[in-house]
């Protein structure tokens, strides 16, 4: 049962039932990119928002041949009409494929671990058993903090039946993947927003004071003095956070606070990798435009992302 591992339980539902830092309480899609958007520096920015985190990794070994052979048959596959150009829609819809493609294999990681009886689908008691197991028939009795878990219990249960739109009590994939991914999925913003509330809303009153506020990210021990940083984030829960100055934070607020309008970094890169590689200006992009920057879009560390072969041109 999972409950053997509490870290990987915390993992699989999404959110740890501990308070985390201010900032880890606000939920963006998945990252194109671990490292920053600086092509000055370098291409790994381009080459994990184009291939995906973990493909990049595999491109990062292979000799500069190897990565344009393979370039090739990816741009092939871009080009969904086959019209002999990669447009900007298709490049968008492309990289955001590779963006969605961590949180899949998340859940086909785990598919198996629930769905005991294959069926393709994953019921309520499945999920809860294979989490929790004998600790139901003990009432948690065995675990050193109770309530904690019935807490979790608690709020697993009302993920699930708002991740399973059919009200069936059975999770199809898609709907486990909002159950374990709720940012990802429009419908499930409300208990998002609502797990938040419930984590931080000390007094049970609904709604979030600026002392909830604080003492989720800071709790003074042993006479110790309140940082600078302190006092800006009670500036900026009293300036920004409550909107209509009524002193808390409503489930409008924190769900203004947590789930930000998102920028399109699919549709930003999109534009950027077009812009920087369509040497005629036409707005699409031709295989060999893809290729001659092939280091923009896939590199090799077999010649450091491309500078070995810029320094050996130098040279000569």
């Amino acid at each position: 049962m999972l409950l053997r591992s509490l870290g990987s339980f915390f993992v699989l539902v999404g959110m740890a039932f501990g308070v985390p830092a201010q900032e880890k309480r606000i939920h963006h899609h998945g990252d194109l990119s671990d490292h920053a958007h600086d092509d000055a520096r370098g291409f790994q920015y381009d080459h994990e928002a184009f291939l995906g985190k973990e493909e990049a990794k595999t491109f990062d070994q292979l000799t500069p041949e190897e990565s344009k052979d393979r370039l090739a048959k990816i741009v092939d596959r871009i080009d969904t009409n086959k019209d002999g150009y990669v447009s900007h829609g298709e490049l968008h819809y492309w990289i955001k494929h590779r963006q969605r493609r961590y949180i899949e294999e998340n859940v086909n990681k785990h598919w198996n671990e629930y769905d005991k009886n294959n069926d393709g689908k994953i019921s309520w008691e499945e999920y809860k058993n294979t989490t929790y197991g004998y600790y139901l028939d003990e009432e948690f009795d065995d675990v050193d903090d109770k309530a904690t878990y019935k807490a979790m219990l608690t709020r697993d249960d009302k993920r699930f039946k708002a991740a399973d739109r059919e009200g069936d009590g059975v999770a199809t994939r898609e709907e486990f993947t909002a159950f374990l991914h709720p940012e990802e999925f429009d419908h499930m913003r409300d208990i998002v927003v609502q797990e938040t509330v419930n984590d931080i809303d000390r007094n049970g009153d609904g709604k979030i004071d600026l002392n909830e506020y604080i003492g989720d990210m800071f709790t003074p021990e042993n006479g110790e003095s309140e940082p600078e940083w302190v006092q800006t984030e009670k500036k900026h829960f009293t300036e920004v956070r409550d909107a209509n100055k009524d002193g808390y934070l409503d489930a409008g607020e924190v769900a203004h606070w947590i789930l930000p309008g998102e920028v399109d970094h699919a549709d930003n890169e999109a534009k950027h990798l077009i812009h920087d590689t369509d040497t005629d200006k036409d707005d699409k992009i031709t295989k060999k435009e893809i290729l001659a920057n092939w280091n923009m879009f896939v590199g090799s560390q077999a010649t450091n992302y491309g500078e070995d072969l810029t320094k050996r041109h130098d040279e000569l």
